[in-house]
């Protein structure tokens, strides 16, 4: 017997350790996301007066419907003094904010808006509007969406009049939308009588356009379907509205990147979507709420929207193509130079300078306090046999013309050339070109200008190169080698560029160390490195600056998988310095791969946990017709959650739809695709990661199973203390008018008010209950104790005795009665834990819509549409039951065997259907809560 306990000891220590380590994973990834990212690098926005917010009035019947909305102008000192009035003359742009977001955050938008206009002496200005939605969580509950969007209408309506009759009174707006403000934005061409002329330029911020962070409710992932169908079924209708969409990189947690890549469709061509690490003159992460007021990045935004004006309409040009061009210039490929839109090409190189011609293949000058200017000239007849490339930087970095390509030459100098400045590319310390000389055949020599400078130290270099000898391929490691083993390159190339080809790089899961160590032969200051990853398929390219010699780390991963049909290779191009040699070496990072598991599918843990819960209360339903006891959660969760149960059978399913018979049968049954299909289209690994979601749901269910009943016991202790402990329940009825009339009143005050808030309510009320329960079963122990006790001294009386002693057969027998009834409370305990750990993550599913009803209480006592009153009314009727309940009604119920099996398919269903529509989840829960309630009254 001591031998069975010591090994049953052992055995639960070791699934202790083995469900802490996987518990320790998932914190681990979770730290990854939330945690190692790189420090803020964006500047401050200040506002130079102070801002002030005038409310547009709005007509009463909008101002009615939408009692909790509202519509601002944003303005400073003088210019806000001047607009109280509304005499308008500027450009209009409205701002959205996103989820609980304020309309106070335009102020960095127009704070530097009004300070650009004023550097132009106010040539043109835009007006800022703001929309106030009353700070509302539309990220969890997408009940008010479609009323923002409406709203969002009739403010582009009413922002119109108060141009009417200005002499360039405008025809559209230009909207910025932060986070959900952006996917309101794109609703609008949903509405019916929208007009799709009134929106020209759409700016979105953090906005997750592909589909909701966490998908709570049906009218949030209906709202997304409707947006993004609609989004490329009428691409056609509105191929003129120019969309840039701006993720903030890792920094941002809440809305990873690749949620807020737009949809692509073949007539979209006016749409870019770009991450903010790669954006030209930002160059920075920025998290979810900085992006509004990164200066980096609202001044490319402002730059942007000023280069957008057209100088004969004083509006935002309507050329699509123009808008396209600017957004490129400043979001893809800045050049250094100022916009042009048909830039001339074609010039004569008249400004005065010497003439002097470079032989050499490789060539470097440094220049400062230059008192006239100078061209160097390479001629391109000499190296076209031996070089492929040429290779130019400039570190002056100013926004005029500094190379050329001569096609008419005397002896000395080039009367015409080609401004080559356009095909530049402007890097966070030099300005640069990379030109292939067979794509200009009829240019006879290069010519780099350099101006004549005051005080400004620069560097001017060039070389020829062969892309082949400049070009190096470097496997990454495989993910199952845990960071044990690297690969490695050498760089003994002594030139200023080379590209590392990162091969086998190309899933989301995926997340390596790039460690690039320096090594120079003198002393002399350099200029720093600069250590570009480039993503060939999406705009999510990130720098990092490096002081040579040094050791550097990069961190390598993906916001966005690789296309099927792409054949492309990410590339770590390194700008280096030529006298140092480089050592690239990659290995796997196992905490950042956790972390991408986490960032991409920890949304779905939840599913993955009620999977496991679900598998224990079937082990306890089995175990009640068995052996006639119900198991503890915890080792009913150990025996029962194997991850074998569940992934196979969704893999097969997922399998079985890719055949067409299956398919047809699976349509003609009206049944949801899976989830899990969606999910291995994005990933190819996905079954590999739904696995260990598995083992992590396993490990968080045992966790938070241990965490329940010890709160459990803790609360039945205070509730010992503070109150008198009552016996044994003595009415075993399951309906009573006085329940009868709890859950009439719950069920009305679901229908007037909130279903969550009954959800909750009942949820506490069980809670109660159970420890109410908790109590008299361990009073009724403790009595039990002491009655055992005293039939055992009794029992050691002699025998001359037994005539006074006449009633320890009595208490035998009592004793005997109570404790039946004490393990038949404990059973019911165990089933009770159980039942509370899967409405605990009903109630936190729901939790989001009861949130938001409480912050619009002063609005609407109503929640209407409520994602959670079907729902409510199910749950009230059938916790009313269960919550009165014990198990020795259970064993016996004809029902029983019908009612276990239930657990399984619901817990295969909630991995098949639930991981991109949470909200499914509760009502896979109910189905098998609701045979067990009948399973008692039956």
């Amino acid at each position: 017997m001591d031998e069975e306990r010591r090994a049953a000891g052992g055995f639960a220590i070791a699934l202790a350790v083995f469900y802490g380590a996987l518990g320790a994973l998932v914190l681990l990834g979770a730290r990854d996301v939330l945690f190692q990212y790189e420090e803020n690098r964006c500047g401050m926005t200040y506002m130079f007066e102070y801002p002030e917010y005038l409310k547009i009035k709005l007509p009463k019947k909008v101002s009615k419907r939408y009692a909790a909305y509202e519509l601002y102008l944003y303005g400073e000192g003088i210019y806000a003094e001047e607009n109280r009035k509304l005499m308008l003359s500027g450009i209009p742009v409205l701002f959205l904010p996103g989820n609980a977001g304020s309309f106070k955050q335009a102020r960095s938008l127009g704070s530097i808006a009004l300070r650009k206009a004023e550097d132009i002496d106010l040539k043109y200005h835009f007006d800022v509007f703001s929309v106030n939605f009353n700070e509302e969580l539309v990220a969890f509950y997408g009940g008010s969406l479609q009323r923002q969007t409406r709203f969002v209408h009739e403010c582009i309506k009413e922002i119109l009049k108060l141009y009417k009759g200005r002499v360039f009174a405008p025809r559209s707006v230009a909207i910025v939308g932060h986070s959900m403000g952006g996917l309101v934005a794109r609703a609008l061409f949903t509405l019916k009588n929208f007009k799709s002329e009134l929106l020209n330029v759409l700016v979105t911020q953090a906005t997750p356009h592909v589909a909701p962070v966490m998908p709570l409710d049906q009218y949030l992932t209906d709202f997304y379907r409707t947006v993004n169908q609609n989004w490329i079924r009428k691409a056609k209708e509105i191929r003129n509205l120019t969309t840039l969409s701006v993720a903030g990189g890792f920094r941002d947690y809440q809305v990873r990147s690749s949620l807020a890549f737009l949809p692509k469709s073949s007539h979209q061509y006016c749409a870019l979507s770009v991450v903010s690490s790669s954006v030209p003159r930002v160059w920075v992460s920025t998290d979810h709420l900085s992006i509004v007021w990164c200066k980096e990045l609202i001044l490319a935004t402002v730059r942007a929207f000023f280069d957008l004006i057209d100088e004969d309409t004083k509006q935002i040009t309507e050329d699509p193509q123009k808008r396209m061009l600017v957004l490129k210039h400043h979001f893809l490929n800045h050049p250094a130079k100022v916009f042009e839109e048909r830039p001339e090409l074609i010039t004569e190189l008249t400004e005065p300078g010497r003439w002097l011609q470079i032989k050499s293949s490789k060539w470097s000058y440094a220049g400062y306090n230059q008192s006239d200017g100078k061209y160097f000239t390479f001629d391109l007849s000499s190296h076209r046999k031996l070089y492929s490339h040429i290779y130019c930087q400039n570190s002056m970095l100013d926004t005029n013309s500094w190379i050329y390509g001569c096609i008419n030459r005397t002896s000395s100098t080039c009367l015409q050339a080609v401004d080559l400045t356009w095909k530049a590319e402007l890097l966070p310390t030099v300005k640069t070109v990379t030109l292939k000389l067979q794509d200009y055949p009829s240019l006879t020599h290069l010519a780099l200008h350099v101006p004549a400078v005051n005080g400004n130290k620069f560097t001017l270099d060039c070389e020829f190169f062969n892309e082949a000898s400049r070009t190096f391929h470097l496997p990454v490691t495989q993910l199952f080698t845990l960071g044990l083993s690297s690969s490695k390159i050498t760089l003994n190339s002594t030139g200023f560029l080379h590209n590392v080809q990162l091969q086998h790089f190309g899933q989301t899961h995926q997340a390596f160390k790039i460690l690039i160590e320096s090594r120079c032969q003198s002393v002399k200051e350099r200029k720093p490195s600069i250590y570009r990853l480039r993503i060939p398929w999406s705009h999510e390219d990130s720098l990092t600056l490096s002081q040579v010699p040094s050791l550097t780390e990069i961190s390598a991963k993906l916001h966005v998988a690789q296309p099927e049909n792409d054949t492309t290779v990410p590339v770590l191009n390194i700008y280096s310095s030529p006298d140092c040699q480089y050592e690239v070496t990659v290995k796997t990072s196992f905490l950042q791969v956790l972390g991408q598991v986490i960032r991409f599918h920890g949304g779905a843990l939840p599913v993955y946990i009620i999977s496991n819960i679900l598998l224990a209360y079937g082990k306890q339903l089995r175990s009640l017709i068995s052996t006639g006891k119900c198991l503890d959660f915890i080792p009913a969760l150990t025996k029962a959650a194997k991850p074998y149960k569940v992934e196979p059978i969704v893999n097969v399913a997922k399998f079985l739809l890719g055949v067409n018979w299956f398919k047809g049968m699976w349509d003609m049954l009206f049944l949801p695709e899976l989830d899990a299909v969606t999910l291995s289209h994005q990933n190819e690994w996905f079954p590999l990661i739904s696995l260990s979601l598995f083992m992590f749901g396993t490990a968080i269910a045992y966790w938070s199973g241990i965490l329940f009943n010890s709160s459990l016991k803790l609360l039945s202790s205070l509730h010992l203390v503070l109150t008198r402990p009552s016996g044994l329940p003595s009415d075993n009825s399951l309906i009573t008018r006085r329940r009868l009339c709890v859950a009439a009143s719950m069920i009305l005050l679901s229908w007037t008010t909130c279903g969550s808030l009954v959800i909750t309510i009942t949820y506490f009320h069980y809670i109660f209950k159970m420890i109410k329960l908790q109590s008299i079963a361990r009073t009724e122990l403790s009595v039990l104790n002491m009655s055992s006790n005293s039939v055992e001294q009794n029992s050691n009386y002699s025998k001359k005795d037994i005539g006074k002693n006449c009633g320890s057969t009595e208490e035998l027998s009592q004793s005997s009665t109570s404790s039946t009834a004490v393990d038949g409370i404990i059973d019911s305990l165990k089933m009770h834990v159980t039942i509370l750990n899967l409405l605990t993550w009903i109630v936190l599913l729901c939790c989001p819509s009861l949130i938001y009803w409480l912050k619009n209480l002063r609005y609407h006592i109503r929640l209407d549409p409520d994602p959670c009153r079907t729902l409510a009314v199910i749950l009230i009727s059938v916790l009313g039951i269960l919550m009165n309940t014990n198990t020795s009604k259970l064993k016996s119920s004809r029902l029983l065997k019908i009612a276990l099996r239930l657990p399984l398919p619901f817990s295969v269903a909630v991995v098949a259907f639930a991981p991109l529509h949470l909200y499914r989840a509760p009502y896979l829960i109910i189905i098998p809560l609701s045979f067990h309630a009948l399973c008692h009254t039956v």
